[in-house]
């Protein structure tokens, strides 16, 4: 019997796939406290500018937003506190010997639901150089202009 999963974004970081060339992308869990789920289950999330560190065979994702819950009391959580995440022995391994390499890093792609469960997509990537965003920009313009003509 093949097992339905409901997933619902979040957060989407779409400046990532501009800024970065995508490599290779993991699904993981994430460590949550008090009223941030409520407040993610309000879309109260930013990825923008957020990104990933390995940390003692950690990873823990930096500059995450997620705004206080608004019925929540004294005991609100802190809105960009570092969180971690939540993967095998072995991925975090691999990930390590890749990070090492010259220009690759981690970055959070989005934020969702999973089952109930909030997970964090994010992507080994590789900054890019400006010539290569012109180039993405061009070559989308031109794919766009083609099925404008075929439209007619």
């Amino acid at each position: 019997m093949k097992q339905q999963t409901d997933e619902k974004n979040i957060a989407v970081n779409r400046k990532a796939r501009h800024e970065f060339a995508i490599i290779q992308t993991f699904e993981t869990g994430i460590v949550l406290v008090g009223t941030e789920v409520k407040a993610l289950r309000e879309g109260k999330a930013n990825l923008v500018d957020s990104y990933a560190l390995i940390q003692n065979n950690e990873i823990w994702l930096l500059s995450l937003h997620i705004s206080e819950y608004k019925q929540g009391n004294i005991n609100n959580h802190v809105p960009t506190r570092d969180r971690k995440l939540l993967m095998n022995r072995s991925e975090i391994r691999k990930l390590i010997g890749k990070t090492k390499e010259k220009g690759l890093t981690l970055v959070p792609l989005r934020l969702y639901f999973k089952n109930g469960r909030v997970k964090v997509e994010i992507a080994l990537a590789k900054g890019k150089k400006v010539y290569d965003k012109r180039a993405n920009i061009a070559k989308r313009d031109f794919q766009r202009d083609q099925e404008r003509k075929i439209k007619y």
